[in-house]
């Protein structure tokens, strides 16, 4: 008889392959149950990843040792980073990519793992009681049993499709939704809730009048998101247009037949990614709209049509299509829809993403509530990693939001009553400007390596750069450039820097007139650097007082992580708390005093009270010590 697995996944989305490829490289044998193998890591919305916030979850996925950039880096059509006017803490690297290669890709390294089994099936029910999971139940009467079971259903739960007063059951278009699970899950206790998400149309894109659209290049020193890729390179444009005023017209007119404003759908839908319907009613002195054209791929004429999500009747979206500049003749492939389906409140989940209360059930994904790939992705790989971590006794993978966007993402999650798709963003997070894309694998990547997720090898190469980026940053800090030389005659030449006294090159970079680029070669050590690498010099330099508060803050949160609440006062309160933190702290039973401070309703009046009563219960049993306050 086979060992039983040690994870069993149900679903092959971003977060189903995350986690089972994580888990299998720890070692731990992995049982995947997905309908069919060729919809495995699918993009059944856009076909692009990354973007503002989005981007920095990719950066740390790929620092911990997971596949998402790794496979969009070769399924990659086009390369851009987003929000380049702004500091480098939050610009968004995206990349365009051929939709049905990344699903290829992520396929091959299921079925070539050696400790994965694919299998094709439709989860139908959960096995199990007494506060522990066993397995599934497959609709062919099958049984799937192991140590662990994650869930990463995406949007299947419950799952209905609408366009217009068409509705049938589905979880994305061509596959049937899931009613068993849904159901077992809400005979556990678990409290279900219900979303909407949706998507645009698909137009030919031989029936585009391009003479009339706006062309979209991508960078022009494209840069890999991953570790294990060398170098990049752009294959596509995109294009870009706007609705003329009669889309709103077109809009208004037919609002009674949409499923979103006619009752026929119940769910909420993403506040940050609104269908044509939701911006023409919540933005009714905007005229215009964006709309960008993003091919899906290079061997489908497909087009994504970003910005005209809808799910209006079809013979409505034809007349709204058709009215946009550049799409008057545009031949459609496939129209928009809005799915509608069920995700479990995800206070219900601890730090590990494992239910509250059941031993060994871990949900991960839009199941918990959550929109996007790599929302998805990280969830995966964090579920799927302390589903063998706690299997093995060893002490979970939770990242602090000072740490991590994971960390950031959890928490949100898990301590803020969400009662809408959540999307990551660079404003949800407080030390943003040590979180950026370009720290992610100084921050992270040691823990890949422990986890034995992350090639030693390649640790080793990374850390070579950082540690010559410390050395070229503290190089100039000390280097002086006097005013009389021949360095501030080219520096006045190339740059327009009328240099008056002696200084030093740090304190000329932090100029913001100063292009860096420019004077580059003048300045010893940084010409010898990568430009990807000159560029986090010259940023951290520029940044360097802001940088240093948000680290002093960081070193606050850390030591008050590093201080445990006791049980007794998770339960019995702290003399001095009001009741409603006392109800606060035993109702989401926060692990230390950094968790706490993170409570809606934790003012610092009580922040200094749980402190104090932590410090003394320290006192009482050795463990006393400063609480970080």
């Amino acid at each position: 008889m086979a060992p039983q697995p040690d994870l069993v996944v149900v679903g092959a989305g971003h977060a189903g392959c995350e986690a089972a490829l994580g888990a299998a490289r720890m070692g731990a044998r992995v049982v995947v149950v997905t309908l069919r193998r060729d919809t495995v890591a699918q993009m059944p919305c856009n076909p692009a990843m990354g973007g503002i916030g989005k981007g920095h979850l990719m950066a740390e996925i790929d620092a911990l040792g997971g596949v998402q950039a790794w496979a969009a880096d070769r399924a990659g059509l086009q390369f851009r980073v987003l929000n380049r006017s702004r500091g480098a803490a939050v610009w968004g690297p995206r990349v365009q990519c051929d939709k049905a290669r990344y699903s290829l890709l992520m396929l091959r390294l299921l079925e070539r793992a050696r400790n994965i089994s694919l299998i094709e099936g439709e989860a139908v029910g959960l096995i199990g009681g007494g506060g522990r999971i066993e397995g599934l139940r497959l609709g062919d009467g099958r049984r799937v049993t192991g140590r662990a079971v994650l869930l990463t259903t995406g949007t299947f739960l419950g799952g209905l499709l609408h366009t217009g007063d068409e509705r049938r059951d589905g979880g994305r278009f061509g596959e049937p939704a899931s009613h068993g699970l849904g159901r077992d899950l809400a005979g556990l206790g678990l409290e279900l809730r219900r979303y909407k998400t949706g998507t645009p149309p698909r137009l030919h894109r031989d029936s585009l009048d391009y003479a009339r659209l706006r062309e979209q290049r991508g960078d022009e020193s494209p840069l890999p998101f991953s570790w294990r890729t060398r170098e990049v390179r752009n294959r596509v444009s995109c294009w870009v247009t706007r609705t003329p005023p009669l889309v709103r017209t077109i809009v208004n007119e037919n609002l009674d037949r949409s499923p979103l404003y006619s009752g026929r759908i119940a769910g909420t839908g993403p506040r940050y990614c609104p269908s044509i319907e939701d911006k023409v009613v919540r933005f009714p002195d905007h005229e215009e709209h964006t709309v960008f054209l993003e091919p899906e791929g290079l061997t489908t004429p497909s087009v994504y049509v970003n910005g005209l999500s809808t799910s209006l009747p079809r013979d409505v979206q034809e007349r709204i299509v058709h009215a946009v500049p550049g799409l008057e003749r545009a031949c459609f492939l496939r129209h928009g829809y809005a799915v509608e389906y069920d995700v479990v409140a995800a206070v219900q989940v601890g730090r590990t993403l494992r239910v509250r209360g059941l031993d060994n059930l871990y949900l991960a994904g839009q199941v918990l509530g959550t929109s996007g790939y790599e929302e998805a992705a990280a969830q995966g790989l964090l579920a799927g990693v302390n589903a063998i971590l706690e299997g093995r006794s060893r002490e979970p993978l939770c990242l602090g939001r000072e740490e991590a966007y994971i960390g950031v993402l959890i928490d949100d999650l898990i301590t803020r009553d969400h009662r809408e798709p959540y999307r990551m963003m660079t404003s949800r997070a407080e030390h943003r400007l040590l979180l950026g894309v370009d720290s992610a694998r100084e921050r992270l990547m040691a823990r890949g390596v422990a986890l034995g997720l992350v090639p030693e090898r390649a640790f080793h190469v990374e850390r070579r750069r950082w540690k010559a980026r410390d050395r070229v940053a503290a190089a100039l800090e000390s280097e002086r450039v006097n005013s009389d030389n021949e360095t501030a005659a080219a520096l006045l030449d190339l740059a327009g820097v009328d240099l008056r006294r002696a200084t030093t090159w740090a304190a000329l970079l932090r100029r913001p007139d100063l292009e860096a680029g420019a004077v580059a070669a003048r300045i010893p050590g940084l010409a010898e650097l990568s430009d990807e690498d000159r560029s986090v010099v010259v940023s951290r330099l520029r940044y360097a007082g802001y940088l240093e508060r948000h680290q002093r803050e960081r070193e606050r949160v850390r030591r008050l992580r590093a201080r445990r609440i006791p049980e007794t006062l998770l339960a019995g309160g702290a003399p001095g708390l009001s009741r409603e933190v006392a109800e606060l702290l035993a109702h989401h039973q926060p692990a230390t005093l950094a968790d706490a401070e993170q409570l809606p309703g934790m003012t610092p009046a009580a922040m200094a009270i749980l402190a104090g009563r932590v410090a003394s219960e320290g006192r009482k049993t050795g463990a006393g010590g400063d609480p970080g306050g």
